[in-house]
């Protein structure tokens, strides 16, 4: 079952995203869903990550890796 959401957002703002739908071939109502479903699906696995981080994790025989090892090393990467 399907509801309607009122959202208000700047004016250029909603053009970008329209003509991002666009571009994309999908909907701004598709766009949301995915963006919320997102957030849910994060919140219940309690732990921020990706589903493709997650499953490498572990694989190393290094025992000192960890999240919290992989997440400095970006952190000094992209800085």
């Amino acid at each position: 079952m399907t509801s309607k959401i009122t959202l208000y957002s700047e004016k250029q703002l909603i053009e970008e995203i329209k003509a991002y739908a666009r571009e994309h071939n999908t909907s701004v109502s598709k766009m949301v869903n995915g963006f919320f479903r997102n957030i849910l699906d994060r919140k219940k696995s309690q732990e921020p990550g990706s589903k493709i981080t997650d499953s490498l994790t572990g694989i190393l025989n290094d025992t000192t890796a960890s999240r919290e090892t992989y997440h400095a090393h970006l952190v000094d990467k992209y800085q």
